[in-house]
């Protein structure tokens, strides 16, 4: 597939979001070696293990978002060969306020119809990153708001519906599992949802440290796909940081 995505763009995104973590994080350790250097605190060692936390944890991240959003298959998307899906079908791709995927998978599938909706809601979703982003990228012309309680589609329409790092942005569980209930609806009964996601697990922990908790248990999605009579048929693992779940309907496996 021809490159779309420029060389380290996913983790130049990263920083370009969300520069206000990396600022509070420099200033911290600035603020510990001036402690240190000017007050002539009793603890330096303390402060010198507090900065190199602070500088590990900050580098980590970096590295591991580099790997996963550019150097893995994540975006490549040649890990969709696995999954049994017509080249030709009727494709939904489903994101929140940033479209990283819809240009991937019309070149994936050019002889698919593809229908890219944008679930954001400045009110809910108040992430500051996505605000940013969409500044950053303004939605593409092709792109339909929607509300996550009501897709414009009738029903069993969708041959693959594709939410890639999007879900999560809704907080609220409730919201949540409406929202992929109008997913089932769509769906078609030999369709299939792919869910992609990180999950808040040690890999994702040791990786982003506390910024894991923007992330969602597994035990919270699979509460969600549960509740919206939606089976998981297979998973993959893209790197040990990110999750795809494949869901069908209810009694729709082979």
């Amino acid at each position: 597939m021809e490159r779309i995505r420029k060389p380290f763009q996913g983790v130049t995104n990263i920083i370009r979001f969300n520069w206000h973590f990396y600022v509070i994080a420099i200033v911290s350790i600035l603020i510990l070696n001036i402690i240190d250097l000017i007050f002539y605190s009793p603890y330096p060692y303390l402060l010198f293990v507090l900065s190199l936390l602070i500088f590990l944890t900050l580098s980590i991240s970096l590295l591991v978002s580099c790997y996963v959003y550019d150097g893995s298959d994540l975006y490549q998307l040649n890990w969709l060969d696995r999954i049994s899906i017509p080249t030709d079908g009727k494709f939904v791709n489903v994101h929140a306020g940033f479209d990283e995927t819809s240009l991937l998978l019309q070149a994936k599938f050019p002889n698919a119809s593809l229908q890219v909706f944008d679930f954001y809601d400045p009110v809910k979703h108040t992430e500051v990153s996505i605000r940013r982003a969409r500044k950053a990228y303004p939605v593409p012309v092709k792109t339909e708001s929607i509300n996550t309680s009501h897709i414009p589609m009738g029903n069993e329409e969708a041959d693959g519906i594709f939410v890639t790092l999007a879900a999560h942005e809704i907080r609220n569980k409730n919201e949540r599992d409406l929202f992929f209930k109008e997913l089932h609806r769509i769906l078609k009964p030999s369709g299939k949802i792919l869910v992609t996601e990180h999950l808040r697990n040690l890999p994702n922990f040791l990786a982003y440290n506390i910024g894991f908790f923007h992330f969602m248990p597994k035990s919270s999605w699979l509460s969600t796909f549960e509740n919206s009579r939606l089976g998981i048929s297979d998973s993959i693992k893209i790197t040990p940081f990110i999750s795809v779940f494949i869901l069908e309907k209810y009694g729709t496996s082979t």
